[in-house]
């Protein structure tokens, strides 16, 4: 550099053009920035910023609109492809606290200067809501089988499944500012265990948590709680520290869209169709508002508009889809710290997720009536399914939309879908419920709009007696016969569902809530099923899906991504030992990343709700790359080549997803005509940041080649 200036002094005393002569760093740092761009360099006083976020914000578009990039090796950035909008632009990134707002506009070069955290409290405020969480105790391995307060029955793996996945953050983050932190509002408590007593009982999930908590468990974990809430009031912080992003991390360009509205939650949203991801494309992004509202959100991202769609039911008198039956009360236990006595909840739809078909239709694991089913599900009727398997209740039916023409059609199942899946042929659709198979025919709904020839269901049964067919069976409660095959209820029944696109069978994810986690088989053709119960060190399971090689991929408790291949069983697949726990070697476990609870051995606090499996390269990352939602780590991590890649939403801080797919706009368009889409799920977005009156998030994630790349 001193040579490059003296070079420069020369030329200027020797009365020649002053050209300015760029050091090697100079040139490395220089940025083109388009018309629609915002970009520049981010340097602190150590040199450049490396893997921090920028961010820029608007509420100058119909709803509020976000860009997020990540700054590369030389601290350079580019927000590429922006509305035309007066932005709020700043750094944030581990290490440092966020710098100050500056006001930019397309086309716009524009330098930071990065802010470092005064003190590691400063810094930590930043952190995933994981590295607080895991701060948290966990009852030692004696403390359990009786030999505390504990109730006896319970397990150590018992406890972690309540802690993490399958209960407390099955439905919301734990870990972030407001969860680690108690609410004044509570008022005062003479011990952190009283306080979250009260917290829990708060809102229209009171009721469930305080049953799960203060029954299931015995009240114990209010102890735990309250230990890790007070010892962060006192000022302890996380022992471990969130690395930067790193290599393709820093490549993800993340948009953000405020849609919904603050006193309601959307548990999914949906882009395309899961067979073909160019359906819809440039398309609107339809949301899920579950048990919070009949007003789906719209979310044109074309234009930044954002409307609502009231979903209607058949029956306008009958009774809202909350209660018993339901997993939320008709009115809050006791009154929310935010929301005071407030009844936000009030839905008769409970649209909890929707699919595309190829005709560009959503459908929807929706309510369309109460809970009693009609007569052809029932006992005595002459449907074919009803015969072998009768059905009383369902608390959820299917509906389907039209977005061309917004039609509304009620569609009268009975079977409840509580997940809803794309199958691999075009009529097909597939939805479960507890201890029953069900496949119905869109294709014979067209032609007939009939809903009870268009659908059947089917008990689980195992064929035990080796012969390859289905014949009798005994039930669930019966020792095998050796002449019978074997009907089984597998735990709480199924959740994730799973068509293969390699032989038409379907999968599902059993055992959530209760029973042995496992995934299960249904072969439509035989009417057969199989059992795959997860492995230990691995534990619990929540959603998953499948590749194209028809290898299963789920989210399991234990911190773990697992996959199971079929085509790895040694023995056999049938017969009397073939009951859950023959092919352990068909399973393979990946460790989510991030940090784990001290005192129980190596393991990750990832609480992951949902994995999906991006056949079609939607994304970027290559064809058949499962993903997961990583519900602490505010964001999603991908498996590629035996490597997790974090895809992280810095802003808002305790994002939280439930679902996501991904959709190809324009295959042409190299990264721009591709990209993910989801959600922010969590069932109290108030408790993110930005507190009460933020609004849940609409998030397109798209990666491009390099950091810079327009």
């Amino acid at each position: 550099m001193f040579v490059t200036r003296a070079l420069a002094r020369l030329t200027m005393f020797a009365g020649l053009m002053a050209l300015p002569i760029p050091t090697a760093v100079h040139a490395q740092q220089a940025v083109t920035v388009g018309a629609t761009d915002i970009g520049g360099t981010v340097t602190g006083a150590a040199g450049p910023e490396a893997g921090v976020w920028v961010i820029a914000e608007t509420s100058g578009l119909p709803t509020k609109f976000a860009r997020i990039v990540v700054t590369d090796d030389s601290g350079r950035y580019l927000i590429p492809d922006l509305p035309t909008a007066t932005y709020s632009v700043w750094v944030r990134g581990y290490g440092l606290v966020d710098s100050a707002k500056l006001t930019a506009k397309p086309g716009q070069l524009l330098n930071h200067t990065a802010v470092p955290a005064p003190d590691e409290a400063a810094a930590a405020h930043y952190y995933p809501a994981i590295y607080w969480y895991t701060m948290m105790k966990i009852p030692p391995a004696g403390d359990f089988g009786g030999k505390s307060d504990i109730p006896e029955k319970l397990t150590q793996t018992d406890w972690l499944k309540q802690m993490k996945n399958i209960g407390c953050i099955g439905c919301h983050q734990i870990g972030q500012e407001a969860t680690r932190t108690i609410p004044s509002a509570f008022g005062k408590f003479d011990s952190g265990e009283a306080a979250w007593m009260r917290r829990v009982q708060s809102g229209q999930s009171g009721e469930q948590m305080t049953n799960q908590l203060a029954g299931n468990f015995a009240g114990v974990p209010f102890k735990y709680l309250g230990d890790w809430t007070d010892r962060v009031a006192k000022g302890e912080l996380p022992k471990a520290k969130p690395p930067r992003p790193s290599d393709v991390e820093r490549n993800i360009v993340i948009t953000s869209w405020e849609w919904s509205t603050p006193d309601k939650y959307l548990h999914d949203l949906i882009s395309s169709d899961r067979r073909n991801p160019t359906v819809n494309a440039y398309g609107p992004l339809y949301g899920s508002p579950e048990y919070s509202t009949d007003n789906m959100p719209i979310l044109d991202p074309k234009t930044n508009k954002v409307s609502f769609f009231k979903m209607p039911v058949a029956d306008p008198e009958m009774p809202e889809s909350l209660g018993p039956g339901h997993a939320a009360s008709v009115k809050p236990l006791e009154p929310s710290a935010y929301w005071g006595e407030q009844k936000l909840w009030d839905t008769r739809a409970n649209n909890h997720n929707s699919m595309f078909d190829e005709k560009g239709r959503l459908w929807l694991s929706a309510t369309v009536r109460g809970l009693d089913n009609p007569a052809f599900c029932k006992k005595g009727s002459d449907h074919p399914s009803a015969k072998v398997f009768p059905l009383e209740k369902s608390a959820r039916q299917v509906a389907m939309l039209d977005p061309k023409t917004m039609k509304y059609s009620f569609i009268n199942i009975c079977l409840p879908p509580i997940t809803f899946s794309s199958a691999t042929t075009p009529m097909t659709r597939c939805g479960s419920a507890a201890a029953r198979s069900p496949v119905g025919s869109t294709q014979k709904f067209d032609e007939t709009g009939d809903a009870a020839k268009s659908q059947g269901w089917s008990p689980f049964v195992l064929d035990t007696n080796g012969n390859g067919k289905r014949d009798d069976y005994v039930e669930p409660n019966a020792p095998i016969d050796p002449g019978k095959d074997k009907r089984i209820v597998p735990g709480s029944g199924p959740y994730a569902v799973m068509p293969s696109p390699v032989d038409g069978s379907i999968w599902y994810t059993v055992g959530i809530f209760g029973g042995t986690p496992a995934v299960l088989r249904f072969d439509p053709a035989t009417g057969l099923s199989e059992i795959f119960n997860v492995p230990a060190p691995a534990f619990g399971i929540r959603g998953g899906d499948i590749d194209h090689n028809g290898v299963v991929w789920a989210s399991l408790s234990s911190g773990h991504l697992g996959s199971f291949d079929r085509r790895k069983c040694k023995g056999p697949l049938n017969g009397p030992t073939a009951t859950g726990n023959h092919c352990p070697e068909g399973w393979t476990i990946y460790p989510y990343p991030s940090p784990g609870f001290e005192g129980i051995g190596e393991n990750s606090a990832e609480s992951s709700y949902y994995t999906w499996v991006d056949q079609h390269n939607t994304f970027g990352l290559g064809e058949n790359i499962p993903m997961s939602t990583a519900n602490l780590n505010d964001g999603f991590v991908a498996l590629k080549d035996g490597k997790m890649i974090m895809i992280r939403i810095p802003y808002p801080l305790s994002f939280y997803a439930k679902g996501f797919d991904g959709r190809i706009d324009d295959a042409n368009a190299g990264w721009k005509g591709r990209g993910l889409w989801s959600t922010n799920g969590d069932r109290t977005p108030w408790l993110k940041e930005g507190g009460k009156g933020s609004m849940p998030r609409a998030v397109h994630i798209q990666l491009r080649p390099d950091p810079l790349a327009d």
